[in-house]
């Protein structure tokens, strides 16, 4: 037999505890071998809150675990014992797949495992902004001034904003994490 990865479906928010849940059942078991990694997909972000910036751990893909479990060589099936072991875990909805799961092909596996490590490229930001909006700076030297937007930078992630200081119009040019519409 060799160990394939699958995807399991869990309650969202219950990812860490479910996989703990497995891990106890199949520990001490003779079958526990039968059991590779159990993976969390999270990756780092950085945020900004209460005008401080912060990286922070984030799920992305909320409500799913990854595990990488014995399986028939040649047909991909997972043993029907540890099928209901996983699939009848407290605040586990099933395998993706249902009755009969699939594994995850090499390529899959690896683009999840890259955006894991903070290898794979950063899908560019969603742009909200656009020339004329109203904005409120909300970290940085600016904090809590308006402005106007004057210039969008998509590709650098920054835009030039309009701002009053000593009543009199005045470019700054701020990363689109530091400002917030009005």
């Amino acid at each position: 037999m060799s160990k394939k990865w699958y995807v399991v479906h869990t309650y969202s928010g219950f990812e860490n505890k479910v996989k703990l849940s497995i891990e106890e059942q199949f520990r001490g078991q003779p079958y526990a071998e039968a059991l590779g990694e159990i993976v969390v997909p999270t990756e780092q972000v950085e945020t900004v809150k209460g005008g401080k910036r912060r990286k922070i751990s984030r799920k992305f893909f909320p409500g799913y675990i990854l595990i990488e479990m014995e399986c028939d060589e040649e047909t991909g099936e997972i043993p029907i014992e540890f099928w209901h072991i996983v699939n009848n875990t407290p605040k586990v909805t099933g395998f993706l797949g249902g009755t009969s799961p699939s594994w995850l092909s090499e390529a899959e596996r690896d683009n999840i495992f890259k955006q894991i490590r903070g290898e794979a490229e950063k899908p560019k930001p969603k742009i909200d902004f656009e020339k004329g909006e109203n904005i409120r700076v909300i970290d940085g030297p600016f904090v809590n001034f308006t402005g106007e937007i004057d210039e969008v930078q998509a590709e650098r992630g920054k835009l030039k904003v309009m701002v009053s200081i000593f009543g009199r119009p005045t470019p700054v040019e701020l990363e689109m994490l530091q400002v917030e519409k009005v």
